[in-house]
């Protein structure tokens, strides 16, 4: 009889390499490693060697990076939506698109198991498994940390030496980190005490913004519909832009948050995060629906901004609510086309400009100059009838002195 087959979540990182055979030994299963591709550059590099040296049977590398950019990041930008005031959602929509690959692959391979490395700590586990029993409730899931003897990173070096499997890590200190085409995490080590300011040699994707340009930098963006297509005048696909934009954008120190968030299972987790691009998307895609919304539209998104943002945090992507609001979102969205231009310095972004065919500000009502459309007398009833209930709740109390 032929093995079970299990599909795994592969990084190549320690915790996956390990999984493979620690499967192998506890399943006596065939093990088919998937990699998806949504932008971590240079961490896919001998992925095939490295999966095949710790006994996969097959690696898949899948490039995601378009389907992850316009069926997860646009319409999460289109939204406003950021966790807790900060979070630009970076590892929690990528969850999704690399778990719908697993299940198709599970799929087509015939395996009913699919496994991950996520931790019983974390979000991650939470982001695949929903999307997991969203997309197929049928296929069974393995989540080694909830179920091994490996209590830590050690441990697991541990593992990893005994059985000369390679890992891509020594016994030492090392944050534990996130990277994808829109952001880079840093986790754990000295940022676990929230004392500590993040070291200067940290950050990887961004300059700091204490050593960045002392002259400042334009960019200009054109959205149509909500979504970026056009970056200093130049017309690119969203991973074209995203790419150009960060390399500009990082260069100035922009996109750095520290931030202490509250995980979906219950503790604080302390964050770094480098989302150069994203920083300055979310910026400009504001400038622009603040003269494209108007103010019931606008303030009505706001709440669903944080709902929106509550749902992909959660791993929740693939619920009626979330559909729902991104429908709600488009059609927010059918007149957010204009371009904005931002100016970076220092780690700050700084609105410089935006205009738009569809534009809501009218300059003949709003001047503070003499003007031939607005009659100033007309506010003194309508404060009138606007205060009317606080007038009249305050005669009830200036009765009851009586």
């Amino acid at each position: 009889m032929s093995k079970e087959k299990v599909v795994l979540a592969y990084s190549g990182g320690l915790d996956t390499s390990v999984i493979i055979p620690w499967l192998k030994e506890n399943y006596d299963c065939e093990v088919i490693a998937v990699a998806g591709d949504v932008g971590q550059g240079e961490e896919l590099d001998h992925l095939h060697e490295k999966a095949k040296k710790t006994g996969a049977s097959k690696l898949y590398i899948e490039d995601m990076q378009k389907k992850f950019i316009e069926d997860f990041i646009f319409p999460t930008l289109k939204a406003g939506a950021k966790y807790e005031g900060k979070y630009l959602l970076g590892t929690s929509f990528a969850r999704p698109v690399i778990a719908k690959r697993l299940v198709e692959i599970a799929e087509k391979e015939g395996a009913n198991i699919i496994a991950h490395g996520c931790t019983g700590k974390g979000n991650d586990q939470v982001r695949f498994e929903l999307t997991i029993k969203a997309l197929n409730p049928h296929i069974k899931i393995i989540a080694p940390w909830r179920l091994w003897d490996i209590q830590s990173r050690s441990d697991a070096i541990e593992y990893a030496n005994q059985r000369n499997i390679p890992i891509p890590v020594k016994k030492g200190k090392s944050y534990s980190r996130d990277k994808n085409l829109w952001h880079l995490s840093h986790e754990g080590e000295d940022l676990e005490n929230t004392w500590n300011a993040p070291s200067d040699d940290l950050y990887m994707v961004c300059t700091n913004p204490m050593d960045a340009p002392d002259e400042p930098e334009m960019v200009e963006i054109e959205f149509e519909q909500g979504i970026p297509t056009t970056l200093n005048g130049k017309k690119m696909d969203g991973i074209t832009l995203i790419d150009e934009l960060n390399t500009i954008a990082a260069k100035h120190g922009v996109g750095i948050i520290d931030i202490v968030e509250n995980r979906l299972v219950g503790m604080k987790s302390r964050g770094v995060y480098e989302t150069p691009a994203g920083t300055v998307l979310y910026a400009a895609h504001e400038s622009l629906e603040s003269i494209t919304l108007d103010k019931d539209t606008m303030h009505y998104k706001e709440q669903i901004a944080l709902r929106f943002a509550d749902l992909v945090y959660n791993g929740k992507w693939y619920t009626p609510l979330r559909e729902s609001l991104s429908a709600f979102v488009d059609e927010t969205q059918k007149n957010v086309t204009g371009t904005v231009r931002v100016k970076l310095y220092k780690g700050n972004c700084i609105p410089a400009g935006v205009k738009s065919i569809y534009s809501l500000f009218n300059e003949d009502f709003a001047t503070f100059e003499k003007d031939e459309v607005y009659n100033q007398k007309d506010s003194a009833g309508f404060i009138n009838l606007f205060g009317l209930p606080m007038t009249v709740q305050a005669l009830m109390k200036e009765s009851l002195k009586k």
